[in-house]
Formats: C-alpha cells, sequence, structure tokens
C-alpha cells in the first residue's frame, strides 16, 4: 500500500444540455473525513453524491466542494432579490432594537443567500439527465484528488523514511556512547571524592559501589531498543497499513518520550548532544505525519 496524504487539490469542468458547471475540490488536513459543500440552489444532490463517492476513497481529511454552475439559455446579468433582502432588514431591525446586534453593512446584506441572485446560476434547474452527468463528473473530480493525494503521499513517504534512518543512525550512535557511561560515570565519582577528600586514598571499593548504583540510574538500553522496535514499527505502517496518519502520529509521541529519558539519563555531553539531536529529528517526523490520512 502506498501512502497517502491529506492535502490536494482538483478541478473538473463538464456540461449537459443548456447547462455548464465548474467543479472545485480543495483538501487538507484533518483529525477525520469531513465534506463541505457549496452549490447552487437547486443543485442539492451534490451532497449525496458527495457523501457516496466519498466512501472507499478517503479516510481523512478536511474537503471543501464548489460547483459552479452556469446556464447557456439564461441571459447573463445580476438581480436584486427585494423580498428576501426585505426579510433579512426585519429581522436585523428586531435584533437591533432588543440590543443583539449592530447595523449590518451594505456588503453583509448583500452577501446573504438569495438577496442577490445571478441568472444562468441560481436559477439553473437540475434535470434527472443532468444530475446523472453531474454526478459522472464527480466521480471523476474525486478520482482526480485521489490520485492528487497519492502523488503527494509518494513525496510524504520518501521524507518520512529518511527520517526513520536518520533516527536509526542517533539511535546506534547513542548505543555505542551508552556502553561508555558506566566509565565516564567512575571517572567524574573518583574525581569529585578527590576533590573533596584529597588526604584519602583507600574508597576504590566505594567509588565502584557508588559507580556501580548510578550507572544503573543512567542505563538507558531500555530506552534505545524500543526506539529500535519504534523505528521498525514506522517502516512497518508505510509498507501495510492503510491510512496510518493516526497510529504514526501517536509512535511520534512515544519517540519523543524515549527521546526525553534517554536526555534525562545521558551522563556525560556526547549522549546528550545525541538526544538532542534525535529530539529534533522526532520533531520533524511528527511534523510530516500531521499530512498523512
Amino acid at each position: 500500500m502506498s501512502l497517502a496524504s491529506m492535502t490536494g487539490f482538483a478541478r473538473f469542468e463538464g456540461s449537459h444540455d443548456s447547462l455548464a458547471w465548474t467543479l472545485e475540490m480543495r483538501s487538507v488536513n484533518g483529525r477525520s473525513l469531513d465534506i463541505k459543500y457549496r452549490f447552487p440552489q437547486g443543485f442539492e444532490a451534490v451532497e449525496k453524491a458527495g457523501r457516496d463517492l466519498a466512501k472507499g476513497r478517503f479516510h481523512r481529511g478536511q474537503m471543501n466542494l464548489t460547483v459552479s454552475v452556469s446556464s447557456a439559455a439564461a441571459k447573463a446579468g445580476v438581480t436584486l432579490n427585494k423580498d428576501v433582502l426585505d426579510v433579512y432588514l426585519q429581522a436585523s431591525r428586531a435584533l437591533i432594537d432588543a440590543g443583539e446586534a449592530v447595523t449590518p453593512s451594505v456588503d453583509g446584506l448583500l452577501a446573504l443567500r438569495g438577496v442577490i441572485e445571478i441568472a444562468g446560476d441560481e436559477r439553473a434547474e437540475l434535470s434527472p439527465e443532468a444530475e446523472g452527468a453531474l454526478a459522472a463528473d464527480m466521480a471523476v473530480l474525486f478520482d482526480r484528488l485521489r490520485e492528487a493525494r497519492d502523488s503527494e503521499g509518494r513525496a510524504l513517504e520518501g521524507i518520512l523514511r529518511g527520517h526513520l534512518i536518520t533516527m536509526a543512525a542517533c539511535v546506534e550512535r547513542a548505543r555505542s556512547l551508552a556502553d561508555q557511561q558506566v566509565e565516564a560515570i567512575r571517572e567524574r565519582f573518583t574525581r569529585r571524592l578527590n576533590e573533596l577528600l584529597p588526604e584519602q586514598q583507600d574508597f576504590q571499593e566505594r567509588v565502584l559501589q557508588e559507580a556501580a548504583l548510578l550507572a544503573t540510574k543512567a542505563d538507558v538500553r531500555e530506552e534505545l531498543d524500543r526506539l529500535t522496535s519504534h523505528v521498525e514499527q514506522a517502516h512497518q505502517l508505510i509498507d501495510d497499513e492503510q491510512a496510518p496518519g493516526r497510529k504514526l502520529d501517536f509512535l511520534a509521541q512515544e519517540f519523543m518520550r524515549e527521546a526525553n529519558t534517554l536526555c534525562s539519563k545521558s551522563a556525560f555531553i556526547e549522549l546528550t548532544q545525541t538526544g538532542l539531536e534525535l529530539k529534533a529529528v522526532i520533531d520533524q517526523f511528527r511534523e510530516q505525519t500531521q499530512n498523512v490520512e
């Protein structure tokens, strides 16, 4: 299975008899699948067709579908529907008198649905035959959006795998540095005792005991093992899972949890620097997972 993005754009133009339409669909990141529709009066069938077409094609994403319609039989022009405008004005006066609203602006009133009627758009009628043609064109539109999201998903996959390779390299470097922690702790503890008790030389056994205790607390092998496991799991999700965005995002949080523990347990600067580098890569990885379906 190939990785898919949640962002994309598609456009399609079609017609039937005297009607012509332009379909545009934009998709951005979203926690779930949500489609918002914008279409002329009389084209409510667009919404039902959109819900049916989205099934099986998409799992997540915030989408906006716009349908613009014109009619060759209609005269071009714009008409002000005064009856509808009067209804809005009366409602606004009641709210103003009650102190619940302010005087509406002209552009605000003109933007209200039904106040402005566009010839060949709002007055266009959708026959059953035209509805079928429109639904077929919408299917093409949805397929194009699917292709656009898949194309961006392939680019995302390369970026994510690159971050995972960098993470794995950081983990292996941290593993080699972690093996030096016991000696680093022992040397630091011995130096500190020599500074505090310069006249006392018989504390070798005590040094070893304290160094062993501190080394146990600073042992990061479990964190490194879990990080390695997370990297392998992320690769597997990208390879096998359909719509793995949520799981990858959760995994990124687990990556950061282990990296934070690694830094907190670090006993010397080189390991800390590696841990910070790892955290930076994890941040980049998680940012990209936000785009994955």
